[in-house]
C-alpha cells in the first residue's frame, strides 16, 4: 500500500506544482512523509507515464500526459460530472448512477485516463461499476476518480 499511496502523491505533486527535477521531486515527497530511493522514483515515474515537457522559460518540467486536457476534455468532464447522481461503495468497488444515458460516457472516460490501480469498468445504462485492482482501497480509487473528475468528491455524499 505504500506504492500505491506513493504513486498519488507524486501524481498530485506533478499535477499542482512545477516539479523541474527528480531531486526536488524526492524532497517533496519527504515532506510527505514518503522515502524511497532515486532508482524507485525513476520507476514510478515511468509507471505513471510521466513525461519532462518545456517549462516556456527554457527549462523542463514533469508532466503527466493525462492530466493535459485540452480545454474541450476539461469541459466535456465537467459536464459528465453533473450527471452523476451518486457513488456507492460495495464489496470493494464503486457504483457511480448517473442520469440515463450517461453511464458509458462516464465509463468511457475512466478507462480512457488509463490508471493501472482501476482493473476496468462496466457500464449499463445509468448504473457503472467500478472495479479496482486487487489490493488498491477504495479510498485510492476516490482519490483517482476525483483526479479524473475534480469536484467529484462533493458528489459522494449525494
Amino acid at each position: 500500500m505504500q506504492k500505491l499511496s506513493r504513486l498519488l502523491a507524486i501524481e498530485k505533486i506533478i499535477q499542482k506544482e512545477k516539479i523541474s527535477s527528480q531531486e526536488i521531486l524526492l524532497k517533496k515527497l519527504e515532506k510527505k512523509g514518503f522515502r524511497c530511493t532515486q532508482a524507485t522514483l525513476s520507476r514510478n515515474l515511468r509507471q505513471l507515464g510521466v513525461v519532462k515537457v518545456p517549462d516556456g522559460k527554457g527549462g523542463y518540467v514533469y508532466s503527466i500526459p493525462s492530466a493535459q486536457q485540452s480545454q474541450f476534455l476539461t469541459e466535456m468532464k465537467y459536464d459528465l460530472i453533473n450527471v452523476i447522481k451518486s457513488i456507492i461503495e460495495a464489496n470493494s468497488m464503486i457504483i457511480i448512477k448517473t442520469s440515463p444515458g450517461y453511464a458509458n460516457s462516464i465509463a468511457v472516460t475512466i478507462d480512457n485516463y488509463g490508471r493501472y490501480e482501476i482493473a476496468g469498468t462496466i457500464a449499463g445504462d445509468d448504473t457503472l461499476l467500478v472495479i479496482p485492482r486487487d489490493n488498491v482501497s477504495l479510498s485510492h480509487v476516490r482519490g483517482i476518480l476525483e483526479m479524473i473528475f475534480p469536484g467529484l468528491q462533493a458528489m459522494a455524499g449525494k
